[in-house]
Order: structure tokens, then sequence, then C-alpha cells
């Protein structure tokens, strides 16, 4: 389970914002290169593996309140969560590990279904480890 209230890691359909599965077309052409995984704004936010955090990762370049996260790499895994806010940027976690909490989505996308995005490292399709 990523987020507290999904422990099936149901994935974000489409909104008025897009859909957030794999492979989403996004605006200007681009191909969305992670999975939305259905959260809660200020929902607990659990490792979905044991490894270490490899620090911040910001999903925009242009400052908002959503503008955060963290970079896991475990034995066989490496992945981008974003749209938390992290207890901590560096050290080891354990698979189920409070990590952090949902950012305010809301506030930046108003009607969007709120959601931790999921990108593995190399951006490959990560749908089938959730």
């Amino acid at each position: 389970m990523i987020c507290a209230g999904n422990p099936g890691n149901k994935v974000r359909g489409c909104d008025r914002h897009g859909c957030g599965h794999y492979g989403a077309r996004r605006s200007g052409g681009r191909k969305h290169l992670g999975v939305d995984v259905i959260c809660k704004d200020g929902s607990v936010v659990y490792a979905p593996f044991t490894g270490m955090i490899g620090g911040r990762v910001n999903p925009y370049k242009k400052n908002n309140a959503v503008n955060n996260g963290l970079l896991l790499r475990g034995s066989a895994f490496c992945i981008h969560m974003f749209y938390i806010r992290p207890d901590k940027y560096s050290g080891r976690i354990n698979k189920g590990q409070r990590i952090g909490v949902m950012l305010p989505m809301q506030k930046v996308y108003p009607g969007i279904t709120s959601h931790v995005h999921v990108q593995n490292c190399d951006r490959s399709n990560p749908t089938g480890n959730l």
C-alpha cells in the first residue's frame, strides 16, 4: 500500500486534468511516464519496498504547493515518488514504513483526483509493480 486509504494501489482514472495510467497523453504531445496512485490530500504515504532514500526530487521547474518528492532505491528498484512532503530526505526505509504525507494537490489542480505519482528511474512502466 502506497497511500493510506488505498490498500489496492488503485490508479487514478481520467478527469478534466488528464489520465493517470502509464503512457497517457499530456499537453504538447508528451507521454505520462509514471502511474498516479490515488491518495487523498494529507494522507500518509508509505514506502513500496525496502531500500534507501536517495534525496529530494521535484516534478516541476517552477515551485508550487506540490513540488516535492523522493528518489527511492532498492535492490531491484529505482523510483521517483512525487507530490509528497517527505519525513526525511535520506536514510534507510523498510517496505510499509511511513515516508511522508500527500501534499495539497487540490490547491494547485482543483478537481483533479489527488494522487502520488510513481515513476521508474528508467521511465519504464511501473504498473506491474503496484
